[in-house]
């Protein structure tokens, strides 16, 4: 299982510019650290074909660490059995041209050059990268599916009702749980699960497919 795992590995941004895709890179002035973009573009292979309409300022993310994990994790699953879950922040196929790198220091957003080595950095996960990767691997996969998707296959409303008809003091505060974990406004849809399985298996318990 993994969470606040995928999203911690390092990625690669590249960024759309006038003369082609630009690596965005880190590098140092009057002794600060700043980001910059790469003089000379990369390969058009690079970059997939999803990306092309991509607007001028538009980025591109890849964490290729992150897919050879997952490809290693299918390869194991494909052939000793079991399975993985992987739940984090994340997003599909129709990704749109934005970064997703954060940091996060003191429960605050912060300046991702300000303090390297202090505070929390992650990006949102690539979810179709890690999809790709799994079945490279020789494993099936099930998902993309929101977390409240997820929770309501599981059962999540039917155990709540049986929660608060036992408890029924704390009645109101199992409501805004559930709410805040599968509401789409809140944490239903920012959050997405996938699972990692050997070809052939049916789809574990929370996914349709």
């Amino acid at each position: 299982m993994a969470n606040e795992f995928f999203d911690a590995l390092p990625i690669r941004q590249y960024v759309k510019t006038p003369r082609g895709w630009c690596e965005r890179m880190v590098t140092a002035r009057d002794g600060e650290l700043e980001f910059a973009l790469a003089p000379t573009p990369v390969p058009a292979a690079l970059i997939p074909a999803s990306r092309e309409a991509a607007p001028e300022g538009g980025v591109y993310e890849t964490a290729p660490a992150a897919a050879a994990l997952a490809e290693d994790i299918a390869r194991i699953v494909t052939a000793h059995g079991g399975g993985a879950l992987i739940v984090d922040y994340g997003y599909g196929a129709s990704a749109g041209f934005a970064e997703t790198l954060q940091a996060v220091g003191g429960n605050a957003f912060a300046d991702l050059l300000i303090e390297p080595g202090e505070d929390d950095l992650y990006a949102h996960v690539d979810f179709a990268a890690l999809a790709d990767a799994a079945r490279r691997g020789g494993a099936a996969v099930s998902g993309l599916a929101t977390q409240g998707e997820f929770l309501v296959h599981l059962g999540i409303v039917e155990r709540a009702e049986q929660l608060m008809k036992s408890n029924p003091a704390s009645a109101r505060d199992l409501l805004i749980a559930i709410e805040r974990l599968i509401a789409p406004e809140k944490m239903g849809t920012l959050f997405k699960a996938l699972a990692i399985t050997q070809a052939g298996a049916p789809p574990p318990p929370g996914f349709t497919a």
